[in-house]
């Protein structure tokens, strides 16, 4: 071959593997580009429409995680409206928590004292708690400062409690159980037990035993530390939940803005970021957005039903293999804990229908400790309607060394039916007839069957669904160790 045709042969070869090699040499194509519009901007609405969507999806988040404040910002500001604010106000439920307080799960088998105490007006307070109490301090986001009783470090005698502010940074003195706050704003709860009356409880120990709490600031003098002053809430009509419209994120603010920035935890903060609640700065949606908010406000409480109506996948909120009762913390921590990490669905759903937790609401503590399993659905996992008429069988000898009740809720959101029975509850104070074997029969419906015993008798709203609670004061290891199970509730029409 002569040196042209060489040449040539060469040439054509090169033109011909050229587009190969290019090809060759670029770098591969990344997938987002034709999954993202070619590389190119969205339309205008199309990204204003997925924008308001992200917007919308951060305000659900924001209500989930913000739930547990909010549950006790509406306490405070119902109990407040209507029995005066300070620290020396404790107003106490005298003759019992009844359905004309909007309270969800509120407990009408032991006497309540709850209060709202502001340590960023009062600094540093002291709290003497009655001995025998059962109770607690909660931040505003009610994670627990301290359990108060047999499992808090009184163990039940009482003592003086010293309450810290987020940001103190002065000397504690000796002689107190100290905590600190994470939140400048506390919830004090404590319930005290009633004594045995004539068939019946009798609210009076109970009464005088709360009546000897004492709340004062601690670097004050006593002559100007003010006289405690014990409203009777009992038989008052007040509204103690949290706002279902726009004023839910108005309040949220108004709370971010007086707390330290690390008062609110962090997945709430980030979440309240993404919708414009930031601490100091102005909060001004705009007018879409105020309509996506109240979107958000009424549909996430929807979300947290659907989550309690279906049940969880793994099944772990259950209590037992072949009961339906269920655990409101699913087998988890009193910090709605799962395998080492936050489940903030679970919570929202609690504190959707309930308030308060602790540790003793949750650990498995011998004859101090108490649990509540409750149950929505009957033996044949149809839910509780109130126009039917249910039986609950309790065994022999409930496992509650304090005592044990039996109350009716309202599924959505955990206050009491309001019906003129008033007090939707029974409990172990009661002379209710007990079968041959000791065992007791609770009854429920819109009215009651004939023969039964009016504290054996539960009135329900028919058209309405309703969910059963049990609780066990004192909780013996029987309920620990299922040797002793409540039976499930059955539909009957006559007893």
């Amino acid at each position: 071959m002569n040196k042209k045709l060489l040449v040539s042969v060469i040439s054509v070869a090169l033109l011909t593997s050229a587009p190969l090699l290019a090809q060759e040499q670029q770098s591969p194509q990344s997938p987002l580009i034709k999954q993202l519009n070619n590389g190119n901007w969205l339309a205008a609405d199309e990204a204003q429409k997925l924008s308001d969507e992200l917007y919308y999806q951060d305000a659900i988040q924001a209500y989930i995680t913000s739930l547990p404040l909010l549950n006790t910002i509406g306490l405070r500001d119902g109990s407040e409206a209507a029995f005066g604010s300070g620290y020396n106000v404790l107003p106490i439920w005298k003759e019992r928590m009844d359905s004309r307080a909007v309270v969800p799960t509120p407990n009408g088998d032991v006497i309540y004292s709850m209060s709202y105490l502001d340590l960023k007006k009062t600094g540093p307070l002291v709290i003497k708690a009655p001995a025998n109490v059962i109770g607690m301090f909660t931040d505003f986001f009610q994670k627990t400062i301290t359990d108060v009783g047999a499992i808090g470090p009184d163990r039940a005698r009482g003592g003086l409690y010293l309450l810290l502010p987020p940001d103190y940074e002065g000397p504690v003195p000796q002689g107190y159980f100290a905590f600190k706050s994470s939140t400048y704003n506390v919830f004090l709860f404590f319930r005290t037990v009633m004594g045995k009356g004539e068939g019946k409880p009798d609210p009076v120990p109970a009464v005088k035993n709360a009546e000897t709490t004492r709340i004062y600031p601690l670097w004050d003098v006593e002559k100007d530390v003010k006289p405690m002053e014990f409203p009777d809430a009992s038989g008052k009509r007040v509204a103690m939940m949290y706002p279902v419209d726009n004023e839910f994120w108005m309040k949220l603010k108004t709370f971010v803005d007086y707390e330290p920035l690390t008062a609110i935890p962090d997945e709430t903060r980030t979440a309240l970021l993404s919708i414009g609640i930031i601490k100091g700065k102005p909060f001004n949606p705009s007018d879409k957005q105020k309509e996506l908010l109240k979107q958000a406000v009424e549909t996430a409480p929807k979300m947290l039903l659907a989550r309690r109506q279906l049940g969880r996948d793994d099944q772990r909120q259950l209590y037992y293999k072949d009961r339906q009762y269920e655990n409101s913390w699913a087998g988890a921590t009193a910090e709605w804990m799962q395998y080492g990490t936050l489940d903030k669905n679970q919570r929202g759903a609690f504190f959707q229908i309930a308030y308060s937790s602790a540790a003793a609401m949750v650990m498995h503590t011998t004859g101090a400790g108490s649990k509540y399993p409750y149950t929505t659905r009957d033996k044949d996992g149809k839910f509780l309607e109130g126009g039917n008429t249910y039986k609950l069988h309790l065994p022999p000898n409930p496992p509650a060394s304090l005592f044990w009740a039996i109350t009716a809720y309202n599924i959505t959101d955990g206050t009491m039916p309001e019906t003129d029975q008033l007090l939707p509850s029974t409990n172990g104070y009661y002379d209710i007839p007990k079968n041959q074997d000791g065992s007791i029969d609770i009854w429920f419906g819109p009215s009651k069957p004939e023969g039964v015993s009016d504290n054996a008798f539960i009135k329900t709203i028919s058209g309405r669904n309703f969910l059963v609670a049990l609780r066990l004061y004192g909780t013996g290891d029987a309920f620990y160790d299922q040797t002793w199970k409540p039976d499930d509730v059955v539909q009957a029409s006559k007893p």
